[in-house]
């Protein structure tokens, strides 16, 4: 089985409505979700603050088996993090501040470690688009989360460096969906995987596109579903697992992860 680091942003997800802190962040929810999933190991490396939200972001990990030995606990900024409320089940984010994870900046050990990894992932929320083109170095596949960002200039310049780039479609007109997909392809990526809530998911491997359902569920709360199903879906094509199957088995996990609330527990009164 491979191995999966994710480096780059990490959030506390505050539920305003419940008065409730659950670790997350793209990046950690990957990881994570990987190594529930079967990854035989799994890390994340990205840099938090010195105060109460970063220790518990870090006592999670610890006890999801994670590594972070080469994590940062820092005093120019506190950890990350959101707000969010729910409606009929989905997330909705309000106020967030970036904190610690803006700062984050790869050094040649943190290279080195992230060498011993087979799958690192990454996001749009990790501040480490100038340090791609050595993290692609440093990959044996690079996996990228470009949330809703698709505008020319940003792909143009992430996905060059990206082996597997996921994408949510929630703002991309239906008939306009086909032709991006068909365009980030082109830019370098080996799979382009899409995402659109109830509608499902998408993958373009450059010759077809692949669609699967969600997988209905008594859902309680979506927030960390893509997460589930990207960390799924990284691990099946890892492991050789062909397309149509692996987007089966991800949404599958996407859907029991909707039946809990955050991306993976382990909630906090505040």
């Amino acid at each position: 089985m491979a191995r999966l680091i994710g480096v780059g942003d990490n959030t506390v997800d505050t539920y305003v409505h419940t008065r409730t802190q659950y670790p997350g962040g793209n990046a950690i929810n990957v990881a994570v979700l990987a190594k529930r999933y079967g990854h035989d190991e799994a890390a994340y490396l990205g840099w938090l603050g010195q105060d109460e939200r970063g220790q518990m972001i870090l006592n999670a990990l610890a006890a999801e088996g994670v590594d972070t030995s080469h994590c940062r606990s820092v005093q120019e900024k506190p950890t990350a993090y959101s707000t969010v409320t729910l409606v009929n089940g989905d997330r909705v984010f309000g106020a967030s501040d970036h904190g610690a994870c803006s700062l984050l900046y790869l050094e040649p050990a943190d290279f080195d470690y992230i060498r011993t990894y087979d799958v690192v992932h990454t996001s749009a929320f990790s501040h480490i688009e100038k340090q791609l083109p050595e993290l692609k170095k440093a990959s044996r596949i690079l996996s990228f989360d470009l949330s809703q960002r698709h505008d020319q200039r940003y792909l143009a310049n992430v996905l060059p460096n990206v082996d597997v780039a996921f994408i949510s479609l929630s703002d991309v007109a239906e008939d306009q969906q086909d032709t991006l997909l068909r365009r980030m392809h082109t830019m370098g990526p080996r799979l382009v995987v899409a995402t659109r809530g109830k509608q499902g998911s998408w993958v373009f491997d450059g010759s077809r596109i692949y669609h699967q359902g969600i997988i209905p569920v008594e859902a309680v709360d979506t927030l960390g579903a893509g997460d589930a199903f990207a960390a799924a879906f990284l691990v099946e094509i890892t492991n050789g697992t062909k397309i149509p199957l692996a987007m089966e088995l991800a949404a599958n996990f996407a859907a029991q992860n909707c039946t809990h609330f955050g991306a993976f527990g382990y909630g906090e009164s505040y």
